[in-house]
């Protein structure tokens, strides 16, 4: 895991708890892509995510929780967040 991915991953445990964690950047298949920046890292990222504080919540407020813990990373960068709620 790279050191983005890995201070992703980080937050996301400190702010969501999960018991299933998964922070993939996907960035090299997104080259031309908007947001890409050309290197192939750092810009578009998969999380798959499990979470006792998803319980009783829908969809858009799981991956609103998820976006909220992230958003620091989106501020410097980070162009797109696939959640997959598991």
């Amino acid at each position: 895991m790279d050191n983005l991915a890995s201070r992703m991953d980080a937050r996301l445990r400190a702010t969501l708890q999960p018991t299933a964690l998964e922070v993939i950047d996907e960035s090299h298949d997104h080259a031309g892509h908007a947001g890409a920046d050309g290197t192939g890292f750092g810009t578009h990222f998969r999380v798959r995510i499990a979470s006792p504080l998803f319980t009783g919540r829908n969809r858009v407020a799981r991956h609103r929780l998820v976006y909220d813990a992230l958003q620091d990373f989106i501020a410097q960068g980070v162009h797109a967040i696939a959640i997959e709620v598991l």
